[in-house]
């Protein structure tokens, strides 16, 4: 059993637990720190030093599943967390702060690569688009199974504003907006997706999907719209498949 840990950072909270990469389980419990607020890359760090002493048996390379675009282990983007971030290297930040040799990506591609190894899209073939509703709209898009990675399918415009904007489980929250109108704005962001990519499935991941009985049925697209297996562990668990795959433990 080959054991990795995988830290999310959410714009509340901050997860990590250590995953059995071979089929995607997590073993123990996962840990959690609030997200600093603000979020710089100091204070982050920090919080993943402590998260990462919580598992001192899981002693590989760390994954670090960020909400931003990230190419070459640097977060080029910082929609919605400090804009400190633009240009740092995610992942010699972590190797600073804990030891550990750390793979760094974005959070949506973490979640994906889960859902397509263990979870709603293992097996599936042709287009397939998991979005994660929360502080912003975060997308993963795979074709036959292989990422395109960076979609930041978020920012796309619907009726006027960013998807995120409009349909982010943030504005749902902060809008005070029932579960059926808030479908109804989800509902109109699929409907761009589709007629831009024409998905074969949709997955949606994310904390909300905690709630998946009282809104998920409203969903509509033109191809099926399933939640994450994982549900809010989807990010965990992908971030930790990331580092045993393209990192060499320390």
């Amino acid at each position: 059993m080959t054991l990795r840990l995988g830290i999310d950072l959410g714009g509340s909270a901050i997860k990590a637990g250590v995953v059995n990469i071979q089929d995607g389980t997590l073993v123990g419990h996962v840990s959690t720190r609030p997200t600093p607020q603000p979020a710089p890359p100091a204070a982050v760090a920090a919080a993943i030093a402590e998260l990462a002493g919580d598992h001192p048996a899981c002693t590989g390379a760390i994954g670090f599943a960020f909400p931003a675009v990230v190419t070459n282990g640097v977060a080029r983007t910082a929609a919605n967390i400090d804009h400190g971030w633009i240009g740092c290297n995610g992942a010699e930040l972590v190797q600073n702060a804990t030891g550990r040799a750390c793979g760094f990506l974005n959070d949506a591609d973490a979640a994906g690569l889960a859902e397509m190894r263990f979870g709603a899209g293992r097996g599936v073939q042709g287009t397939v688009l998991l979005l994660t509703l929360g502080t912003g709209i975060g997308s993963a898009l795979f074709t036959d199974g292989r990422l395109w990675p960076n979609s930041e399918l978020g920012h796309l415009e619907v009726r006027g504003e960013e998807a995120e904007h409009r349909a982010s489980a943030r504005v749902r929250s902060m809008l005070k907006l029932d579960w059926a109108s808030w479908a109804a704005r989800v509902n109109e962001v699929l409907d761009v997706y589709q007629r831009l990519l024409w998905p074969d499935l949709y997955i949606i991941s994310g904390g909300v999907t905690e709630h998946w009985t009282q809104f998920g049925p409203l969903l509509r697209a033109g191809s099926p719209v399933v939640p994450a297996a994982l549900r809010q562990h989807a990010g965990v668990v992908g971030a930790a498949v990331y580092a045993a795959e393209l990192c060499t433990p320390p």
